[in-house]
Order: structure tokens, then sequence, then C-alpha cells
């Protein structure tokens, strides 16, 4: 069985590294990221490629840092906090990560 929570933890150490290449290796081709219960942001795996490199450009000392982490079935939460950089306030979001076995299918944040 998959370490759901750590294939997240990765995910996060590699937006952290501004690497979408990588990231969205452990998506499944048509995962998608949206706002919690709502709108999808960024759709399929290139989708959501591109999305995060633009936004690596806009933001190129973007963080995300794991506050508290949960795991529950095909499901893996993370409260985080984001900073786009060090002089900027940071954010408080809570990331909902569900899986279709070892790859995560959809992201969806509470913010």
């Amino acid at each position: 069985m998959a370490d759901r929570l750590a294939i997240a933890e990765q995910m996060i150490a590699y937006y952290n590294a501004q690497d979408a290449d990588a990231y969205v290796t452990l998506m499944s081709e048509d995962a998608c990221e949206a706002s919690y219960r709502g709108a999808v942001l960024r759709s399929g795996r290139e989708g959501v490629r591109s999305g995060l490199k633009a936004m690596f450009a806009e933001f190129p000392q973007n963080r995300a840092d794991i506050v508290k982490s949960y795991e529950l079935g095909e499901y893996v939460v993370l409260h985080e906090t984001v900073s786009r950089s060090p002089d900027a306030e940071p954010f408080e979001v809570m990331s909902i990560y569900s899986f279709e076995g070892d790859k995560c299918s959809r992201v969806e944040f509470v913010r």
C-alpha cells in the first residue's frame, strides 16, 4: 500500500524546489488542483505543470511549510504556511490531497 503522506510531503518538497516537472510525476494524468468544493484552478497534469511554472516565475522565492499533516485512507490533509517571498505576509492553507493508488488525483485548497 502506498504511503500517501510521504507522497504528499514529497510533492511539497518538489513545490519548494520549484520543480513543477517532478511535482506532476506524482499526479495522475487527469489530476487537478481546485479550490475546496469549488472551481478547478489547474486541470490535467499539463495544466498543473504550466500553472505552477507561471506561479514560480511570478514568485521565485515562494515556499510552503507543513504545520501539521493527517492521512486517512485515500486522503491526506496538510495544514501549510505559505510565503510568496521573505518580506511578504505568510498565509495559511489546508490542502486536501485525494489519491488513486499511489498517484494524487486532486488537490483542493481551503484558504
